[in-house]
């Protein structure tokens, strides 16, 4: 017998679990059609919308979309779960927290207490009744601070990963995107670099060439080859110089295991990173990017729409307390999230799940070529996430990435954000762009930069080695 069901226009509409409802109740996207799980008509998702307002977030703890005998994410969050955390809304329908989280005397501090009692089913389900302002305002409550060698996450700051990636891992390529990033002001959440090969040879070339950059010209921020998380094992292992351990993340056992992964294989490496102790104002030594889609395209969604499942990535991600994490939101491309209006309301899902979750969100507000977007999309949604307080966003030379071919967000439009929004970059970085020439007394981009001495000098010997 179905376990829910709800009238609408005199006519009823039953769902047979907890999955079923959820999937029913997304907003319209094209993955979630592509698996054969979304609802069949507009009619049907609001009435899944209408079921679900009325579901106790208690219902969440009971039913698992995906068997805890079956799935290490699923064990991970029912054993994490924070039952002291939770009870300030554990008698609460999803409706109810929907209306809980919009409040005035919901404020920072409470929903900081909180996020441990909230499980990403619970997030995932509520963010199914918000509209889009709902989404940007609840998030912009949210506020996740975190540290490395600078400070990510404060009020009134914008980071912005500055990746300068190369068809063919050239080192004067490589080297003047660098430059170009830090002359506007980008580079304060990670150079982030993904390599053309994943082996541990070009791994440590790049690795030893960003720390040396940093070293020399004392800048305060962390370096990241985001090859696979192996990869980065073997080189921490003979103590090359590894600031962040990168890794693409899933909701799902199964998918992580399409990523070659697992919870004790980033226990490893969490351990490892930490050992290295290359911190200098903190211990966040992770690094996440997950996506929309991406337990689908590894046949292992279980039957789970897409945000619900991105929203277990995130339980992942907790676990280990990263500096960064990122969805990458349009990059898996339109057979997952068809339009740019897809890509707006997933980028803002995930955006408003995952700080509701206790993580430093970032957005890669991005779009493939095949897909029905253009920059323009991107501007909005940029702009939303900002509004949002977003922690961070990309850097990309020209907002083409050469070597992954896809379409992202621009060092210019860090400062369009910054501007648009009042915001600096993070304070150690900011001193270092002052103390650099690269910005004035105002924290306005200085036209007379390149001048500067020791500026100069950094982009005499740009290309790294």
């Amino acid at each position: 017998m179905p376990q829910y069901s709800t009238t609408l226009l005199h006519t009823t509409y039953s769902f047979n679990d907890l999955k079923e409802l959820l999937a029913k109740a997304s907003s319209l996207r094209s993955g979630d059609v592509l698996a054969g799980v979304a609802a069949h008509s507009e009619r049907e998702r609001v009435a899944a919308q209408k079921a679900l307002a009325d579901v106790p977030l208690k219902r969440f703890l009971q039913d698992q979309l995906v068997p805890y005998e079956d799935d290490e994410v699923t064990r991970l969050i029912v054993d994490s779960h924070d039952a002291d955390a939770f009870a300030p809304i554990a008698s609460l329908t999803v409706a109810e927290f929907r209306d809980w989280l919009l409040r005035y005397e919901t404020t920072e501090d409470i929903l900081t207490a909180v996020s441990r009692g909230i499980t990403p089913e619970m997030a995932a389900a509520v963010s199914k009744l918000m509209r889009n302002q709902d989404l940007i305002l609840v998030a912009s409550k949210c506020r996740v601070v975190t540290r490395f060698r600078n400070t990510l996450g404060l009020p009134g700051r914008l980071a912005i990963r500055l990746q300068p990636n190369h068809p063919t891992d050239s080192p004067a390529g490589i080297g003047a995107s660098i430059m170009d990033g830090l002359l506007y002001g980008c580079g304060d959440a990670v150079i982030g670099i993904n390599p053309v090969s994943d082996s541990l040879d070009s791994f440590r070339r790049l690795t030893d060439s960003l720390a040396e950059l940093i070293d020399r010209y004392r800048i305060p921020t962390q370096a990241c080859i985001l090859a696979h998380v192996t990869t980065q094992l073997a080189a921490m292992e003979v103590r090359a110089p590894v600031d962040l351990v990168f890794q693409s993340i899933a909701g799902t056992e199964q998918a992580n295991q399409s990523f070659g992964v697992s919870l004790s294989i980033l226990d490893e490496a969490h351990r490892a990173a930490q050992e290295l102790g290359r911190g200098t104002v903190g211990t966040n030594v992770m690094y996440f990017e997950t996506g929309q889609g991406s337990c689908l395209s590894a046949n292992a969604h279980h039957g789970c729409d897409q945000q619900t499942l991105e929203a277990r990535a995130y339980a992942v991600a907790r676990r280990f307390e990263p500096l960064l994490v990122n969805t990458v939101v349009g990059f898996i491309g339109p057979e997952y999230l068809y339009d740019g209006k897809q890509i707006i309301r997933a980028g803002l899902e995930d955006h408003f799940c995952g700080k509701l979750l206790g993580l430093p969100m970032g957005c890669d507000v991005c779009y493939t070529n095949h897909a029905e977007a253009d920059q323009d999309d991107m501007d909005n949604l940029l702009t939303l996430l900002g509004a949002a307080g977003c922690n961070y966003f990309m850097g990309v030379p020209g907002a083409d990435d050469i070597m992954l071919n896809y379409q992202s967000t621009s060092f210019h439009d860090s400062q369009y954000l910054r501007q648009l929004f009042g915001l600096r970059p993070a304070p150690e970085f900011e001193k270092w762009l002052g103390v650099m020439g690269i910005t004035d007394s105002s924290n306005r981009l200085s036209s007379s930069a390149p001048q500067h001495p020791q500026l100069k000098l950094m982009l005499e010997q740009a290309a790294i080695r």
